[in-house]
């Protein structure tokens, strides 16, 4: 079982910035693919980003190209999201997902575990 936590959410005016952090409570997350995934009210959960064991492949949803960035630090079991240039349509529960393999997310299909989630607000 891999429980993951997320933080680092909250409320940013448009143009803003925000770096979300996922933990993972597993010796092997060096072996996991890692990804997020968000939720706006009344709308289906989408793929936001997604990175490989290595680091070495990244995904990203069209929508969020150019602005965000996936990454990770094995070494402290946690990746991390970027968010630079917020949108007031970013607005969202942002959540961490993991899986084993990386073909999951290039489908932008979901993981098999998932954080508790934390909520981001972009006001206009």
């Amino acid at each position: 079982q891999v429980q993951l936590v997320e933080s680092g959410g909250g409320s940013v005016q448009t143009g803003g910035s925000l770096r979300l952090s996922c933990v993972a409570s597993t010796p092997t997350f060096s072996r996991f693919a890692m990804g997020f995934f968000r939720q706006a009210p009344g709308k289906e959960r989408e793929f936001v980003a997604a990175i490989s064991w290595s680091a070495g492949t990244t995904y990203y949803a069209d929508s969020v190209k150019g602005r965000f960035t996936i990454s990770r630090d094995n070494g402290k079991n946690t990746v991390y999201l970027h968010m630079n240039s917020l949108k007031p349509e970013d607005t969202a529960v942002y959540y961490c997902n993991a899986d084993y393999t990386i073909a999951i997310f290039a489908n932008q299909k979901t993981g098999d575990y998932w954080g508790q989630g934390t909520q981001v607000t972009v006001s206009s």
